[in-house]
């Protein structure tokens, strides 16, 4: 009898992997669907795999089937494309010897593709680091999987080709790989690139799904390493260059230019990236015929790809271009080492560049302007600055001799500075042993510290042995009150005569009796313990073999089991459960008052003027302010400071009268009913709020639900107008007996001061311009714009839309600009407008920047609300408008037709408005006094005291 046909056929190739093959097809025939058949295709191994594959088809002789190459072909394409052959079922998958499938994977795979007739159905790949020590899990690109998705084209998800082009998480009807004539290069390394980017834009549908369907198993320790980990072998570099260039051939035959360029971002970001970090490592002659591979093909990538890609990728291309290894190198580093700054900076023309050379190309100049990186802006102390090792020498013994330089961005170590520093030896193990020893000398120069040591490792360090068998090099160096610390960049051969150095072990010398140096996966300098001879080799490994033992293994239990108690003790979920069972059945604390403005970052807004007005007449409370800063500043020393989710946080917000914020207290925590929650808020809404909001339509009916329980927690919320009444208390749901229509506290200062300079004729701006050097008679004009967010909620990042050292061309001789950014952003200003351009951001309340400002400058931010207060102009720099308020996440009103000042849409507009503020003045002063009526009519100056008034009716807390 005929056995029918399969549902899918799982074609699983092995080369010279007898021992894991049996577990990668016990993962395809466990499959939860049931109609399954593996086909097992052998390239030609010798270690007997073919003869395990011939007993798996014998073991299941109606599911399995095995075939073995006539010869080894050396990589994965012939195997695979034997396997299409002699597949059998409706739908085909891959599986590599070494990997595994997930339990559910056939089963939802089938479900989509024929829910949606999908000719190909791609579900997530984790990458399983079995060698680490919790076998660390990380999904494969899981932001393209976030949601079941069908698409009718590649073109609508081009970066599902650039960035996902495994063949392996796939499921494939089988008559569309016939109908396609789709095989994979054969005699050639990644061939998934070609054959997963044919797949992509022949299918005629293609269906995503949000399910982990393949298990990628990475064996970093292996001793015959994967291609994937051969990245430093040129043939691997040619033949990644070939297999990108036959994807653009076909891309540009099918006419998918659009697509490539997202191709190209990639191959920056993440193709040319991982053979970059190797550079470094290797020597002279690899890296000449490396560029020779890589610079015809970068030469054919789109220019505005690099703009894309991340700024140090983008640099270290150019470069590679251009073969400067001089400053490539370097920048290799920094690709490697993120946070690391490897090069020291040069300053042209106000702008800040990663070096002096190649400023003369545009391309150049722009690919290298790191200005928005921010690292000038930066506290010296927090930079991980590189330490290159210039001189390595030992005397065979024990004493090492070294020498190196630090880096010095743009001369910041000034020659006054006070130098000192030292070498340090620390064990990489936490918690063990630090030796250190003074540097023997220090000496700085425009671009670099140099530095020498000398450290008598015989006499000094003194390890454990066995667990703390790897040692980190770091150099700290104190400049003035900043502590430098800084690792020791070395290469494989720098080290290349060094001896082994003897050491004095604290258990035995029968361990160990020396330390090797290596230089780090990441280029790093270290030391690791190394046995003397077979005998303490053999010691060595009977201590091993006794810590992996019963006994070694319960201690090594008993310590991972209370590092694992340590952890859950200082968890989200136990903190919750803790502040709801524990803290929850403590008394309230009659007077107790806990403050909190945007979420612990500041002591600012409705909360901080609520609070002085509670002081200032004298209440009775105790107050409690929560903050989110390991060191906060401008906080009061008459009030209690907690962490924010600390347990005093916790304790203090259980058994608190009040909680007052503008923003939301902890979302998880349960108010008790005998507690009052007053919140203020923090501005009014011009973009949609709380369920209006986009995001929120994709949420499950759980998630929705626990939002609105964290909404009507609010006993009082303050509203300015009716305006908010239609927005944001509908938009949050909230009872009309919560509503409080008493305008803004913060603003009562703002109603104040344009009372106090219509009744006088005198525009008080505050002690802010004494403070921050601005002279009385410049114009001063604060920019403050909002963050933008995408589709999913996620901040980008902010860079200003307008060109600020033209600004202080044009306007520097009469105009100080103050720039606030959002809180949620970081506002990164060129050197050359130092002075002229303020960054204002980190100062906690902007009440005192409104009242400082004679003109402000915003896009969509609720500041706009509070500075019509003091009638003042206002310009609105509208350049996203129509993304903004269209797919981003939509308004409440047309600002464009509602602004009470001037909306322009380029810089030169914007320029041109500055230069005549007073068209934004008098002939706007009518629509400001209509926009103060509809969106501001409750601020009325008495907020403060009338919010005071309605919590402690009796001149004090109940």
């Amino acid at each position: 009898m005929d056995t029918p046909a399969p549902d899918v056929s799982v074609v699983v190739i092995v080369y010279n992997d007898a021992t894991r093959l049996p577990t990668a097809v016990a993962s395809a025939l466990a499959q939860s669907h049931r109609g399954i058949e593996v086909v097992i295709v052998d390239d030609r191994s010798t270690d007997g795999s073919y003869d395990t594959a011939q007993r798996l088809a014998a073991n299941h002789p109606q599911r399995v089937r095995a075939f073995q190459l006539a010869a080894n072909s050396g990589g994965c394409g012939a195997p695979r494309n034997r396997g299409i052959q002699e597949a059998r079922g409706r739908y085909l998958m891959f599986l590599d010897s070494d990997d595994t499938l997930e339990r559910e994977a056939c089963r939802n795979l089938v479900e989509a593709a024929d829910a949606t007739h999908a000719d190909l159905v791609s579900g997530k790949c984790v990458r399983v680091h079995v060698d680490s020590r919790n076998r660390k899990e990380v999904e494969w690109y899981p932001w393209l999987y976030a949601t079941t998705r069908t698409l009718e084209s590649i073109r609508e998800l081009p970066d599902l080709l650039a960035f996902d082009t495994l063949s392996t998480n796939k499921l494939y009807r089988r008559t569309f790989l016939a109908e396609a004539e789709l095989s994979f290069p054969v005699g050639i390394h990644y061939e998934d690139l070609l054959f997963s980017a044919q797949a992509y834009t022949s299918a005629r549908r293609i269906t995503l799904v949000p399910n982990r369907v393949y298990f990628w198993n990475i064996f970093e320790r292996a001793e015959r390493k994967s291609i994937s980990n051969r990245r430093h072998e040129l043939a691997n570099v040619a033949h990644r260059m070939e297999i990108h260039r036959r994807v653009d051939a076909l891309l540009a035959e099918r006419g998918l230019e659009d697509v490539r360029f997202h191709k190209d971002v990639k191959f920056l970001k993440h193709d040319l990236a991982l053979h970059l970090r190797d550079l470094p490592l290797l020597d002279a002659t690899y890296r000449d015929r490396f560029a020779e591979l890589c610079r015809p093909y970068l030469a054919g990538l789109h220019p505005d790809a690099y703009q894309e890609a991340h700024p140090i990728q983008a640099i270290c291309a150019y470069l590679l271009t251009h073969q400067d290894w001089t400053n490539l190198l370097p920048a290799a580093d920094t690709l490697t080492n993120r946070s690391k700054l490897s090069a020291p900076l040069v300053e042209r023309d106000g702008r800040v560049y990663w070096c002096g050379e190649h400023l003369d190309d545009p391309d150049g100049r722009r690919i290298l302007d790191v200005t928005h990186v921010g690292w000038h802006t930066r506290p010296l102390h927090t930079l991980f600055l590189r330490n290159q090792v210039t001189a390595y020498a030992d005397d065979g013994r024990g004493t090492l001799h070294l020498a190196g330089r630090i880096v010095n961005p743009l001369g910041r170590i000034t020659p006054e500075a006070q130098l000192t520093g030292h070498l340090e030896f620390r064990a990489r193990r936490r918690s063990l042993q630090t030796f250190r020893f003074p540097l023997t000398s220090l000496r700085r120069d425009p671009d670099a510290l140099e530095w020498t040591a000398e450290a008598d490792l015989t006499g000094r360090l003194r390890p454990l042995g066995v667990i703390d068998a790897v040692w980190d090099v770091r150099v700290l160096v104190r400049v003035d009150e900043s502590v430098l610390r800084t690792r020791l960049s070395v290469t494989h051969s720098e080290l290349g005569g060094a001896s082994t150095l003897r050491i004095r072990p604290r258990l035995s010398r029968l361990v160990a009796d020396r330390v090797e140096p290596v230089a780090s996966s990441r280029g790093h300098l270290s030391f690791v313990l190394v046995p003397k001879g077979p005998a303490a080799r053999h010691t060595a490994r009977l201590i091993r073999a006794a810590i992996a033992g019963p006994a070694g293994t319960l201690a090594k239990s008993g310590v991972r089991h209370a590092r694992s108690a340590r952890k859950r003790a200082s968890s989200l979920h136990t903190k919750v459960r803790v502040y709801h069972e524990v803290f929850s059945r403590l008394p309230i604390r009659k007077g107790l008052v806990v403050f909190e403005s945007h979420l612990g970052r500041q002591y600012s807004d409705s909360p901080r003027a609520i609070y002085e007005e509670m002081r200032r007449r004298g209440l009775p409370f105790e107050a409690v302010w929560s903050h989110s800063a390991a060191q906060p500043t401008g906080f009061p020393e008459d009030a209690t400071l907690v962490r924010r989710w600390g347990w005093e946080h916790l304790r203090a917000l259980a058994q608190a009268e009040f909680w007052i914020d503008n923003q939301g207290m902890p979302l998880k925590l349960t108010k008790r009913p005998e507690t009052t929650y007053l919140q203020t808020w923090h501005g009014s809404a011009l973009k949609r709020m709380g369920f209006d909001e986009p995001i929120h339509r994709s949420k499950s009916s759980g998630e929705r639900a626990a939002y609105q329980k964290a909404l009507d927690r609010f006993d009082h919320f303050l509203v300015r107008s009716e305006h908010d009444v239609r927005t944001l208390a509908r938009a949050f749901r909230l009872r009309e007996e919560v509503l409080l229509p008493v305008g803004y506290p913060r603003n009562d200062a703002l109603v104040a001061a344009r009372c106090h300079e219509k009744r006088t004729g005198f525009r008080d701006r505050g002690a802010l311009l004494g403070e921050l050097g601005i002279p009385q008679d410049r114009t001063v004009v604060l920019y403050a714009p909002t963050f933008r967010a995408d589709p999913g909620g996620r901040v980008r990042p902010f860079e200003l839309p307008f060109d600020v050292a033209k600004f202080v061309r044009q306007f520097g001789d009469r105009c100080t600009l103050l720039v606030r950014g959002h809180y949620l952003n970081q506002v990164v200003l060129p050197p050359a407008v130092n002075g002229a351009v303020l960054d204002v951001t980190e100062r906690h309340d902007i009440t005192e920047l409104l009242l400082a400002a004679d003109a402000l400058v915003t896009d969509y931010s609720s500041v706009m609300f509070d500075y019509a207060l003091l009638d003042r102009p206002m310009l609105f720099y509208a350049y996203d408008w129509n993304a903004y308020a269209g797919a981003d996440r939509g308004t409440y009103f047309d600002l464009l037709r509602e602004a009470p000042g001037p909306v322009v849409h380029d810089e030169d507009a914007l320029f041109a408005a500055v230069e005549d503020l007073k068209s934004a003045d008098g002939p706007y002063a009518d629509a400001r006094a209509r926009f103060v009526t509809v969106y501001g009519e409750w601020d009325q100056g008495d907020a403060t005291r009338r919010v005071v008034d309605i919590l402690f009716p009796s001149g004090g807390v109940s």
